[in-house]
């Protein structure tokens, strides 16, 4: 039986063909080589003056607003308690009731030795005044008028002094029932029935305060005030009286407390310690949600800068020593670098104070593909979407849709 030797030398045939054309093409398309070089394409944000409120976050802690601790003012045995712990009281409601036994007694005395002083004064008026006119007539010597006179004298001091010790006694019976100085909350009592107190004892019985409206204490590093009072002299920020004075606070967890305080006063001091100025705020608080020693955060207004400058935070980036710095896309395409100061963070965006002026074009997106000097075809940036969605991560209450602009509800 011959091989088949015939299919062998066809294939072979077919492929020295194939390979044929194959160079044949290739001759005719000549080398391949890169793509022509361009400008790269990068996003920017046109830097325009904005007017803002600046504002400023300030740690503080909540303290009453009048505070009361109760001490008694005589000693004795408490009797009763009139007042449930917790409970709001008023100012002059009964707290405790000392036992008043010993001190009526003492002031029934002073009573009674009032009146027995007052009861000598008729007598010896009148018989100073007989003496008066024998003197007159030389019937009798002058110096038996005098000791009658001087006797009149004593019995009238001693009245005087009988109503001193008579007030100071109803003073001592005044204070055995111990009431409220101030209106407030009750804390708890450190006492109970049948307790020997001591007047003004170090322990106090308990204390009142008040905690509507109630104070917030905050404080503020003397390096912040003096750049504010640069900023305001300088006339870079503007305020008015009453937008200082309003304040707005921020719960320990984060939330906004609804009403609204003022600023009293700021501290004239600066505490050596912490180098920082203690600033006193007073907010309303009828639903008692403030209690005395809760850390909060103020939200003080600084003033309205009218021509401030603000980039994308993406926009801006830091060299290997930390130095803020931003890439611009000049008038002729090319990139050029810009070293920034910075002031602030405001939302998503920074507050720059110098580096940069209104008509820069800020580079926000392609900045890995680019150098200081390169070439590059700006096109504005849309960020529309993307603060859309940060604010819907910041707020998570729910966006409302426009009617206008909804899309249409897709066919069943």
């Amino acid at each position: 039986m011959k091989p088949s030797w015939r299919p062998l030398v066809v294939l072979s045939f077919c492929f020295a063909v194939t390979a044929a054309a194959t160079l044949t093409v290739a001759c005719k398309k000549g080398p391949s080589g890169p793509p022509p070089g361009g400008p790269v394409e990068v996003a920017v944000v046109t830097v325009k003056p904005e007017k803002i409120v600046l504002t400023t976050e300030l740690p503080g802690k909540t303290s009453p607003y009048l505070v009361a601790e109760v001490r008694p003012q005589v000693n004795g045995l408490i009797r009763s308690r009139a007042f449930e712990e917790g409970s709001d009281v008023k100012a002059g409601d009964l707290l405790y009731q000392i036992d008043p036994a010993q001190y009526q007694a003492a002031y029934d005395q002073a009573k009674a030795a009032l009146a027995m002083a007052e009861a000598n004064v008729p007598a010896a008026r009148l018989r100073a005044e007989r003496l008066k006119g024998l003197v007159e007539i030389k019937a009798t010597p002058r110096q038996n008028y005098d000791d009658a006179l001087a006797a009149l004298q004593q019995a009238e001091a001693s009245v005087e002094a009988a109503k001193a010790t008579a007030e100071s006694a109803r003073i001592n019976l005044s204070y055995t029932p111990i009431r409220a100085p101030i209106p407030g909350r009750t804390g708890k009592s450190s006492v109970t029935v049948g307790a020997l107190v001591t007047a003004y004892q170090p322990v106090p019985l308990m204390v009142v305060q008040q905690l509507d409206p109630i104070y917030v204490d905050v404080t503020q590093s003397s390096a912040e005030l003096l750049r504010l009072r640069q900023g305001l002299e300088s006339g870079r920020l503007k305020r008015s009286s009453e937008s200082w004075s309003r304040v707005k606070l921020l719960l320990e967890d984060g939330t906004p407390y609804p009403l609204e305080g003022k600023l009293k006063f700021r501290d004239v001091t600066v505490d050596s310690t912490t180098g920082s100025v203690t600033l006193r705020m007073v907010f309303p608080n009828p639903s008692n949600l403030l209690l005395p020693g809760m850390f909060v955060r103020a939200v003080v207004e600084e003033g309205v800068s009218g021509d401030a400058i603000l980039v994308p935070q993406q926009g801006v980036t830091r060299d290997q020593k930390g130095n803020p710095y931003a890439l611009v896309a000049g008038k002729e395409g090319k990139v050029e670098q810009r070293i920034l100061t910075l002031d602030r963070a405001v939302g998503d965006r920074w507050l720059v104070a110098k580096g940069l002026a209104s008509g820069d074009r800020v580079i926000v997106e392609g900045l890995q593909r680019i150098r200081p000097g390169a070439d590059v075809k700006a096109v504005p940036f849309a960020a529309a979407a993307k603060d859309q969605q940060v604010s819907a991560k910041a707020d998570p209450a729910p966006v409302k849709a426009d009617p206008a602009t909804a899309p249409a509800p897709a066919a069943k």
